[in-house]
């Protein structure tokens, strides 16, 4: 492929995947190559490479005689989705706090007043995955980062499908108790924080 194509085609499998995080595409949704093309002016090569794409990320899957399409929710996957989040992001934000600069530290404070001031479920995802990648930005390890980035949106896109009806406005302590530590400095007290806090993905 040319690189105008990656490019298109990375571009195609990241509306995809919202479609998909927000619930437009639902588990089991056959996708069709021919009608996606379609819609973005593309070859089919094109789209089945973002389909590929969003494979890789745990979006899709290949089901026999039907195709591509948007891969089930089964309680094995998020189970993994738990343990992978917390065995990578309290080691990013170890290795991120000594490393965070002044203004990325009031990103992280901008962000939490965010997430405790969201006033629907989607306004609050969006701020907690922005806090979860904020804190971790400056680990120096940019595979890791790409990792947890694509588990942020797999997690929103379990949150989205399982727990957005019961979803509540309300202040986060555990962002707040990490939020202090890294102001302080203190890298293992945000760790141990962070590791308490993925403890409780629902």
């Amino acid at each position: 492929m040319s690189e105008q194509q990656i490019k298109k085609s990375d571009d195609i499998a990241d509306k995809l995947s919202m479609r998909i995080v927000q619930g437009a595409l639902k588990p089991g949704e056959k996708l069709r190559q021919d009608l996606i093309a379609r819609e973005f002016g593309v070859s089919q090569v094109t789209v089945r490479e973002a389909l590929l794409n969003l494979a890789s990320k745990g979006l899709t899957v290949a089901v026999p005689r039907r195709g591509m399409c948007v891969a089930p929710m089964d309680q094995n996957a998020i189970q993994e989705l738990r343990v992978m989040r917390r065995a990578l992001e309290p080691v990013a934000l170890l290795h991120s706090v000594p490393n965070l600069t002044t203004n990325q530290i009031a990103l992280i404070e901008q962000v939490h007043e965010d997430c405790d001031g969201a006033t629907t479920a989607d306004d609050w995802e969006d701020a907690n995955q922005r806090f979860h990648m904020a804190v971790i930005a400056a680990c120096n390890m940019p595979r890791m980062i790409s990792e947890i980035k694509n588990l942020q949106v797999l997690y929103t896109w379990h949150f989205n499908n399982l727990h957005t009806a019961k979803w509540r406005q309300r202040a986060d302590p555990d962002h707040a108790a990490i939020l202090a530590a890294i102001k302080d400095r203190d890298a293992a007290k945000a760790h141990s924080v962070m590791q308490r806090h993925l403890t409780r993905l629902a």
